[in-house]
């Protein structure tokens, strides 16, 4: 069950990501995959709005984690780039991020696959054909 999107812009990749965050439950994880600049923030951004975050939201490149809340469930946005095992994702606190029931967005998720579970959403961001397209590939729920 994978559904592919285009997107022409920051806009409709933002806006993606909202229908996603409209129709998330507790404690979901949302795993990403796409080069740096490919728009994995963009979508988180758009993730916050489906779930009514009023917070500007930005990448925790430096933090590993920014908290969200406010909203209908609470966001932690995770950066694994700098991780190199999942045994220091367990390190940061992983499992009591999960158990406080909000959605997980987590980028550069393939520096920690193995400690997501097999109910983990997978958008995967790459370029398309010009500048600003993206091809959003989403596995694990329909839109």
């Amino acid at each position: 069950m994978a559904e592919q999107f285009v997107s022409n812009s920051e806009e409709e990749t933002e806006a993606l990501g909202r229908r996603l965050g409209e129709i998330l439950d507790q404690s979901t994880v949302v795993a990403f995959t796409g080069d740096l600049g490919a728009g994995k923030t963009a979508f988180t951004r758009g993730l916050a709005k489906g779930l009514d975050i009023p917070d500007r939201v930005t990448s925790p490149t430096f933090t590993i984690v920014n908290e969200y809340e406010g909203g209908r469930l609470p966001l932690f946005h995770f950066d694994m780039y700098r991780l190199s095992s999942a045994d220091e994702l367990f390190d940061i606190g992983w499992e009591d991020y999960l158990a406080r029931g909000g959605v997980c967005a987590v980028e550069w998720s393939e520096n920690v696959r193995e400690a997501l579970d097999r109910h983990t959403i997978w958008v995967e961001i790459r370029r398309g054909e010009s500048q600003d397209q993206r091809v959003i590939q989403i596995k694990g729920v329909d839109l």
